[in-house]
């Protein structure tokens, strides 16, 4: 089973409210809704094979969930419905966080743990989610990236990747340009990269248990 990173970025970093101008304006943010204008059919034609696995499931931190399914149940749209249906499992270290779409389990308390534990079964793919991303990262759980790289440089915004002392080697296994000049590039874990069986952190900078998810 795979799990999978799902997101659009800029060539900067930032991953913070790329589809609408509300979507996220924490920290004062005021470019929401960038990625709007590299729009594409060839990443939807590179993200179907992930999101139609039988056995596949989102794996989401709180506030990506709520965003997500909150938008997307306003609009007339297929993706209402298939967003509807598919297994979510929403990371949160509120033990009383309200689920309110269908199909939801809470994933709580040992978060590397758990996340393992599902991984065995299920194909998982994160969207949004950094602060997850992030805290999953030192412990070797993430699979592959699937990055829709936009060539736009906002200077500002939450980054996929902060600087938090964790180091990821990773290697390109596949990339493809669109007609709008995103890149699309996929990463695996170098073959030679460091790894854990057990799911213990790469490195001691704190444990992802304790870090609140996005």
């Amino acid at each position: 089973m795979t799990l999978t990173v799902i997101n659009h970025i800029t060539l900067d970093g930032v991953m913070q409210s790329p589809g609408s101008p509300d979507e996220d304006s924490r920290g004062g943010f005021t470019h929401g809704g960038w990625a709007i204008r590299g729009s594409d059919p060839a990443m939807y034609a590179a993200m179907g094979p992930h999101m139609s696995k039988p056995s596949g499931g989102l794996l989401l931190g709180r506030r990506s969930y709520e965003q997500m399914l909150s938008y997307w149940n306003t609009q007339h749209s297929p993706y209402r419905d298939a967003l509807n249906n598919t297994a979510k499992y929403v990371v949160s270290r509120t033990p009383d966080t309200g689920l309110d779409w269908p199909n939801s389990t809470l994933v709580h308390g040992d978060i590397p743990g758990a996340v393992k534990e599902l991984a065995r079964t299920t194909d998982l793919v994160i969207m949004g989610s950094g602060q997850l991303i992030r805290a999953l990262l030192p412990y070797g759980l993430i699979d592959e990236f699937l990055l829709m790289i936009h060539p736009i440089v906002l200077g500002s915004g939450q980054r996929l990747f902060e600087q938090d002392g964790h180091v990821a080697a990773l290697r390109l296994t596949e990339c493809a340009p669109t007609a709008t000049g995103v890149i699309i590039a996929t990463y695996r874990p170098a073959d030679d990269a460091p790894h854990s069986a057990t799911g213990a952190p790469h490195s001691a900078t704190g444990s992802a248990a304790h870090t609140e998810k996005r």
